[in-house]
């Protein structure tokens, strides 16, 4: 299921992997593959990120069989899960006629989610957490278009009851899509964000014509409207919350998240957190004041 390790090193570039880990991974293959008991360890990690809808708040399957493996792969065991599921969501690509390079990038995914292992931890691999979120990608359910990432899910009954009241009837469950907006892209600009709307647009009704969204959906820390009070209103987090109509209201703090995503770890002492950008400011300045952030939800009519 691994690429020879003459081979693997053009998968690595073609996954984003960053240049330091590439040749670990590659050193680490033999330990891998000469080992029975590892190999099985691998097929039934790659059947799951392939075939099972996870949540990305559970990860302990996921980190159930890395705690299996040998200590001398260290944190690199999941990235041989994804590298060794690359063919068998290629070839659901295919089937759906995907074009090559939203694959590429779609799959891309896998780096930066190394990227961002390093960034917190300061070593190479991939975390548990990181993986589950993963499985969307490898699932056929997850795909990059633009700025943008998009999410074949269903309707939330919460999100569901919100878009009623507003006035266009939806149902909990049906089909939607789900925005993510991914890190290490560049700016989340008006423009990149119409360009990869429209594309999915397009995108979805060629591909998946048997799947009627009414709706787009995204559930952020960037869409809570509180952001509106720290940055000027021609920000760009702003001119993205201006996309969404408000969904339901979260209750539940969800401080440690905007920390994660903006500073890269989400446990870093609020004291400490830097001020060097806007959004660094109004994150940490709002925290420091004894203020709390939220998990915001909205939509849009997808066909308008």
């Amino acid at each position: 299921m691994l690429p020879d390790a003459a081979d693997l090193p053009d998968l690595l570039l073609d996954l984003a992997v960053p240049h330091e880990d590439i040749n670990e991974v590659v050193a680490l293959r033999r330990a891998v593959t000469a080992d029975p008991a590892v190999r099985r360890l691998l097929e039934e990690g790659a059947e799951d990120v392939t075939g099972v809808v996870r949540e990305v708040d559970d990860p302990s399957g996921l980190a159930d069989r890395a705690a299996q493996a040998p200590a001398a792969l260290g944190d690199y065991f999941l990235v041989y899960v994804f590298l060794a599921a690359v063919p068998h969501v290629r070839a659901v690509h295919r089937a759906r006629g995907i074009p090559d390079d939203v694959s590429r990038h779609t799959l891309a995914d896998l780096g930066r989610g190394m990227a961002l292992h390093r960034r917190r931890h300061g070593r190479g691999g991939l975390g548990a957490r990181q993986g589950h979120w993963l499985t969307r990608h490898f699932g056929g359910r997850l795909y990059q278009l633009g700025r943008l990432q998009y999410e074949r899910t269903g309707l939330g009954e919460r999100t569901a009851q919100a878009i009623r009241s507003a006035g266009t009837e939806v149902t909990g469950g049906e089909p939607s899509l789900d925005l993510h907006i991914p890190d290490f892209l560049g700016p989340l600009t008006p423009a990149a964000c119409d360009r990869s709307v429209d594309h999915a647009r397009e995108f979805f009704a060629r591909h998946f014509p048997e799947e009627p969204h009414a709706v787009a959906t995204c559930h952020s820390w960037l869409l809570d409207p509180q952001l509106r009070r720290h940055l000027p209103a021609e920000s760009n987090i702003v001119r993205f919350q201006e996309r969404f109509r408000p969904g339901w209201q979260d209750p539940e703090p969800a401080d440690t998240t905007p920390v994660g995503f903006v500073f890269g770890d989400p446990d870093l002492p609020v004291p400490d957190l830097p001020r060097r950008t806007s959004v660094e400011r109004a994150v940490g300045d709002h925290l420091r004041a004894g203020g709390h952030w939220y998990v915001g939800h909205g939509w849009f009519p997808w066909d308008q």
